[in-house]
């Protein structure tokens, strides 16, 4: 796939409308995880240091097309020292802006126009700019106003991000180091139903985590207790497993689980194999003995692509067991020249940030929907219209 970038462009006092994703997480007003903004800022300086006059436009949350206060960026622009623009339709800031200026627009999911994809929205948002760079990997699945709608009025680039995306997670895909292990957790089968497919094609082994495994584990009869799952994806499950042994792809399901009395952080734990479930018991993470499991095989791969945590992962210390040991045993081949491995998804890279191994992983992925929906083979809009 060849798309437009930056190489060869004449920047200086251009105005420059750059959709990065900024949707972070954030607790009493302070960023707790950085990564998308960090991994953001060698597009920004690109465009800075050309002398382009760059207005950032992000969205933050769900405020479902109106202005919650609560979605603000303003938290963000604080955190990049960036001026924040409250309006990101208004256009009085261009008039003073210099060679180099970077500004930060308020949410564009304030206006409903922006998820719909609204012509005239998409106008209104791209009037006043020389030309579109697009550096959000993370929602360029989406056909939404600033992903795909200003395309239309203006010439359009792949930002460093995006590119560095596609490059990474393609050769990956076209030429992988067999053995292939690929590691997809979550809460639903019914949305990983074409990847699993796809990953089974790629991988010589699948494991299953997380409520997605345990509803492989209920279409195997075994117990799952009072937990989350989907009855419903029984014949899916059942399906997905014969595709895997008719591609000669191993497939692996969990083989025990962390249990507590009811789905709270505080919820002490007791490890049963799945045999031993009951009725009553919740589900919060993998066990020990899949967690070892998953542990050796990862040390027998010589590529590992993994999304979703296994767990609760963020309920540290007592749930994140199966997700941190899989992230540790994942950074330390990788660290010994084992392994060449792909992560992407939002709750796995916050587990990567906890286990301090964020660093040891040979390409970290922005994003969780994007990454799924680009190995499972699908058209991404956002990216499909910056093609050469």
């Amino acid at each position: 796939m060849k798309l437009r970038d930056l190489s060869g462009l004449s920047l200086r006092g251009k105005y420059v409308l750059l959709r990065d994703d900024f949707n972070v997480q954030i607790l009493d007003g302070k960023i707790t995880e950085s990564f998308r903004i960090e991994r953001s800022m060698p597009t920004i300086d690109f465009l800075r240091n050309a002398g382009a006059r760059v207005a950032i436009v992000s969205h933050l949350g769900r405020p479902k097309g109106t202005r919650d206060m609560k979605y603000s960026l303003r938290g963000v622009a604080e955190y990049m020292k960036l001026p924040l623009i409250d309006d990101c339709l208004d256009k009085s800031f261009l008039a003073n802006m210099k060679d180099g200026d970077v500004v930060l627009l308020e949410n564009v999911r304030f206006y409903p126009g922006e998820e719909a994809n609204d012509a005239d929205f998409a106008r209104a948002l791209a009037d006043g700019f020389d030309l579109f760079v697009n550096d959000a990997f993370a929602v360029s699945h989406r056909a939404h106003a600033s992903t795909v709608g200003v395309t239309e009025y203006l010439p359009s680039y792949a930002g460093m991000l995006l590119a560095g995306e596609i490059e990474n997670i393609t050769r990956v895909m076209e030429n992988p180091k067999h053995p292939v292990l690929s590691i997809v957790a979550g809460s639903k089968v019914s949305t990983k139903i074409g990847v699993l497919r796809a990953l089974i094609k790629l991988s010589d082994t699948v494991i299953v985590g997380g409520a997605l495994g345990t509803t492989f584990n209920y279409a195997m009869g075994e117990n799952v207790g009072n937990s989350l799952y989907e009855p419903d994806q029984k014949d899916n499950a059942l399906a997905i497993m014969e595709y895997a042994r008719e591609n000669n792809c191993r497939f692996l399901v969990p083989l025990d689980k962390g249990v507590g009395p009811e789905f709270k952080i505080d919820a002490p734990r007791i490890d049963k194999d799945m045999a031993d479930i009951t009725p009553d018991d919740v589900i919060i993470d993998g066990g020990p003995k899949t967690a070892d499991r998953d542990v050796a095989e990862i040390g027998r791969a010589a590529t590992v692509i993994w999304n979703g945590t296994v767990g609760m992962a963020e309920w540290m210390p007592t749930w994140s067991h199966g997700s941190f040991a899989i992230a540790r045993a994942i950074a330390e081949n990788t660290r010994a020249g084992r392994l060449h491995s792909i992560v992407g998804g939002g709750d796995t890279v916050a587990a990567l940030d906890a286990c301090g191994v964020m660093g040891d992983i040979t390409y970290v992925s922005t994003g969780g929907g994007a990454f799924l929906e680009f190995i499972e083979g699908r058209e991404l809009p956002g990216i499909k219209v910056l093609e050469a």
